[in-house]
């Protein structure tokens, strides 16, 4: 794929949707970290289902902490995991407190030191809480740089790298929830709706799909 078809597709991303963010409900970078976490093989809805009661209880380490390990995973147990993710959450806050004021890091290097922080979540930290040009790459993105030949790659650190590399410099901000969007509503795994896609002519899948019914949520229609 050329550098021309590549800026005509990310200009179509921003006229569809000038202002993307996440769909993780959040108000702090704390919070955010606390969402991500509990993220991981879960869905964006079932965390934020917990998280609701969750930081009406407790939004800061102490406060968390102060629930203990009962408390905490009886409010995240609806979710994948949730067991790990608890004691992973609870190590955080008590590392946040020792070594940040209990504020979460601002660097890449501090975030993958927290218990249950890898290089995804460092980077939606970095983007979305604290506005670095940084692209996480979840399996959605990943399938949708592969599957368009945006960026294809072999895994997903490959991928991270050549879209950081490829994506316009105006477009890079916001191209990591742009590609998420995009993979969960449009560029499905096993049924991409083709037939609503405002990149399909610029995509290079070889098996485009335009029999599909477009089933998604109103708010994201135009992604």
């Amino acid at each position: 794929m050329n550098a021309a078809k590549r800026y005509e597709i990310f200009t179509r991303f921003r006229a569809a949707n000038p202002h993307p963010t996440t769909e993780l409900e959040y108000n702090t970078p704390f919070e955010l970290l606390v969402a991500v976490i509990l993220s991981a093989q879960a869905t964006d809805k079932s965390v934020n289902l917990a998280t609701r009661k969750l930081f009406a209880l407790a939004n800061t380490p102490e406060q968390i902490i102060a629930l203990g390990e009962t408390g905490l995973s009886n409010l995240v147990q609806r979710i994948g995991l949730y067991r790990t993710k608890t004691k992973n959450i609870l190590a955080t806050c008590q590392l946040l407190i020792q070594n940040h004021h209990s504020q979460v890091p601002r660097t890449r290097e501090e975030l993958e030191k927290l218990p249950g922080v890898g290089r995804k979540t460092a980077n939606v930290i970095l983007n979305t809480a604290f506005g670095e040009a940084t692209i996480a790459v979840d399996t959605h993105i990943f399938r949708v740089a592969n599957r368009t030949g945006i960026a294809p790659g072999k895994n997903v650190l490959e991928v991270e790298r050549k879209l950081m590399k490829v994506v316009p410099t105006a477009f890079r901000h916001d191209a990591h929830h742009w590609l998420i969007l995009h993979g969960r509503y449009i560029c499905k795994a096993r049924k991409p709706l083709c037939s609503h896609c405002c990149i399909n002519d610029l995509c290079e899948y070889k098996h485009k799909n335009f029999e599909n019914t477009l089933l998604i949520p109103s708010s994201s229609a135009n992604v």
